[in-house]
């Protein structure tokens, strides 16, 4: 059959009051732009006529301006799951405005199939291709497209000009089984392919195809700074040791990074080191930095959810189709960051902290522990199951006045039984095999800035025995001197104990 044109004022207008639509894409990559702006008109309307309008959304990862930002402002969002990025919407949620579920990655689509969040009445699907026997080929990301299609009452397509044919190539589109009939995902290194190039989806449930020629709303990321290049060297020094010590095989092992100048400064310090032979990536994302490194022969595969990359880069990939079409995967979001297909990799992970403790524990996600920043995106995924979890940050911000390193984290995302390495630009915190006390020791001695190594030590000399000692009147003392002074420097545990 062939599927209906419609305008995308069409298709915003079969999405009602109260229903919740599925997104493809996975950050901006792949995700809705033409018709999302269409129903935040619609919100305006109705709530300017005295009536309500909101939508709960169900997306693969983070959107864009085009669907997070736009509706977030026109308070047509109800409920939003999982991570996003957007600065209007994290707004929105810090004011309490959307009910915001942050989700391990990883459960995103098999919680809905489980029937966790209610139906999908409505899912909008952005494709380079698409058949008239419904069979859909994806743009730049993977996300939660085959279970959002199978759920959903209705799907609404954006076939996307602004995205090539070759994207067709790189699509590896597998839907586990749910329990009790799941079975093992057949991935043993990261270029398996175990899927379809496509998605499958009914016909019948088609109401229209929106065509359509927006460019993802691609992020870019600040220039590597002498902070971010000591981090990336000091993650590759230690990588280069383990693997002389023989605790990393000679081979090397697959790694995960997340996103940010952090991930491309040391991923470009892993792509100059002459010890690290060309790895492998299994991983949720890559960025321009990693399609450069392919292109030098220093990675030699990608396998991932999304291509988080500038226009010009994506654009480089489709024009190079016939280079990288055995050198990339995009899979789905469940299967790029399935914890039994990371552990058997022995997929080494890196992430980014907001703050870490000294006991090991790591914050990700909220500003003194009550304002999100992101969500915990799939840190969580990779952290719990790599061979080695690593976290990076600089040891303070705002000119100072905050340090990374603190006695207790505000809000807690990884667990100190997760968390093996810490680096900041000051070192390396090497956790493995250590008690909390020797981690606190080593934490405070290689990660925390000269500023706040006395000040940590003071509250660890004042905080007595047990096996994690602490001062629970003081323990939160550096964030509360930061609320009320605007500098943790400023801490008297005087004042707290």
């Amino acid at each position: 059959m062939a599927f209906k044109r419609i305008s995308a004022a069409e298709a915003a207008s079969y999405v009602k009051h109260g229903y919740n639509i599925g997104l493809s894409g996975f950050t901006p990559a792949g995700t809705a732009k033409a018709v999302t702006p269409e129903i935040a008109k619609i919100a305006e309307a109705e709530h300017a006529a005295g009536r309500p309008f909101q939508i709960g959304v169900f997306t693969g990862a983070s959107t864009g301006e085009a669907t997070d930002g736009i509706l977030s402002r026109v308070k047509a969002i109800r409920y939003r799951a999982p991570y996003t990025t957007n600065p209007d919407f994290r707004k929105a949620v810090n004011n309490g405005e959307i009910a915001y579920n942050d989700l391990h990655l990883s459960q995103m689509a098999q919680e809905l199939r489980y029937g966790f969040m209610g139906k999908v009445n409505i899912a909008i699907i952005e494709a380079c291709d698409v058949t008239d026997d419904g069979k859909v080929y994806l743009t730049a990301a993977g996300g939660i497209v085959p279970t959002i299609a199978r759920l959903a009452d209705h799907i609404i397509i954006e076939l996307n000009a602004a995205h090539s044919l070759a994207a067709k190539c790189l699509h590896d589109v597998y839907e586990p089984l749910d329990p009790p009939y799941r079975m093992e995902i057949p991935i043993h290194k990261p270029s398996d392919r175990i899927g379809l190039p496509y998605v499958q989806i009914d016909p019948k449930k088609v109401l229209g195809v929106v065509e359509c020629n927006i460019p993802d709303q691609a992020r870019s990321f600040t220039a590597p700074d002498p902070v971010t290049d000591k981090i990336g060297q000091n993650v590759a020094e230690f990588l280069e040791n383990d693997m002389h010590r023989g605790i990393i095989p000679s081979t090397f092992l697959p790694l995960q990074s997340g996103v940010g100048n952090i991930a491309n400064a040391v991923l470009g310090a892993l792509g100059r080191s002459e010890h690290i032979p060309a790895f492998q990536m299994y991983t949720e994302v890559l960025q321009d930095s990693v399609v450069g490194l392919i292109r030098q022969g220093r990675i030699k595969f990608g396998s991932t959810c999304s291509l988080t990359v500038t226009n010009d880069c994506l654009k480089g990939i489709y024009d190079d189709i016939e280079f990288f079409k055995d050198k990339l995967v995009l899979r789905q979001s469940e299967i790029s960051n399935n914890p039994g297909v990371i552990r058997r990799l022995g997929v080494i992970s890196i992430n980014t902290a907001l703050e870490a403790d000294i006991y090991g524990n790591v914050n990700s996600t909220h500003v003194t522990g009550t304002k999100m920043m992101n969500g915990i995106g799939g840190s969580g995924d990779f952290t719990r199951n790599a061979y080695i979890s690593i976290f990076t940050c600089p040891s303070v911000a705002k000119e100072g006045k905050i340090s990374a390193i603190v006695p207790m984290v505000s809000h807690a995302d990884h667990t100190e039984h997760d968390v093996n390495i810490i680096v900041t630009e000051q070192g390396i915190a090497d956790l493995r095999g250590k008690s909390p006390v020797q981690r606190a020791e080593t934490i405070i001695e290689n990660c925390a800035h000269p500023d706040y190594k006395n000040i940590l030590w003071d509250y660890v000399h004042s905080a007595g025995k047990g096996q994690t000692p602490h001062t629970l009147s003081a323990s939160l003392a550096m964030h509360d001197t930061f609320l009320k002074k605007g500098d943790m420097r400023l801490v008297d545990w005087k004042d707290y104990m």
